[in-house]
C-alpha cells in the first residue's frame, strides 16, 4: 500500500511540473517571491489545474516583521 502512495505522489508531483511547464513558468531565470510560490504551488496542486483551477499567491499580503539593523 505504501508503494502504491509513492508512485501516486511521484506521478502528481510530475503532473503538476508539467503543469507549471505549459503555463510558462520556468522560462525565465529570475524570479521573486511571488513567482517562486506560484511555480511551487502549481506543481503541488498539479492534476488540479486541469479541472480549471489557477492557484496564486500574493506575497504582498504576507505580514512578516523584518528586524531593523543595529546602530
Amino acid at each position: 500500500m505504501g508503494r502504491l502512495i509513492g508512485i501516486l505522489l511521484v506521478v502528481w508531483l510530475v503532473i503538476g511540473a508539467f503543469a507549471a511547464f505549459q503555463r510558462g513558468y520556468f522560462e525565465d531565470a529570475e524570479t521573486n517571491c511571488s513567482e517562486a510560490s506560484d511555480i511551487a504551488l502549481n506543481i503541488v496542486a498539479g492534476p488540479l489545474n486541469y479541472a480549471g483551477l489557477n492557484p496564486k499567491v500574493d506575497c504582498a499580503d504576507v505580514d512578516v516583521d523584518t528586524p531593523e539593523p543595529s546602530k
